[in-house]
């Protein structure tokens, strides 16, 4: 075989394997927390724990009313504040780089019933502070 026709079987490899990676943590992702949209999160406000993700700066300038202001870097230290009976419900700026991480250190903590704001807190039309 020729070099030319090695190398792109093995850059067909690596790709098939990063998107293989890929499908699995988003369907790994879909099945460890639920993703809701705006009108059952404003549902589940009143009797779950509103967290926000996105930098302490975008928080003081806008954020969901009753919502606190967690950092993923910062995030294992701070699941004391957070109670294992009550939901969790988790949101993002529109992309939510943070939510995959943090979904997975609530579940790795025992916590059950995580939420996901779906399309994050762009979308987010109810209460704001």
């Amino acid at each position: 075989m020729s070099q030319t026709l090695i190398n792109w079987i093995l850059v067909a490899i690596i790709l098939l394997g990063f998107l293989a990676w890929t499908v699995g943590r988003y369907f790994w992702l879909r099945r460890s927390a639920k993703f809701i949209n705006n009108s059952d999160f404003q549902d589940l406000m009143h009797q779950g724990q509103i967290v926000d993700l996105r930098a302490p700066k975008s928080f003081q300038d806008k954020h969901i009313l009753g919502a606190r202001n967690f950092q993923i870097q910062q995030f294992k230290e701070t699941l004391s504040a957070l109670r294992k009976d009550k939901p969790v419900l988790l949101y993002d700026n529109s992309r939510g780089q943070a939510i995959p991480r943090a979904v997975s250190i609530l579940k790795k903590a025992g916590f059950t019933q995580v939420y996901v704001l779906e399309s994050g807190f762009e979308s987010w039309t109810g209460k704001t502070k």
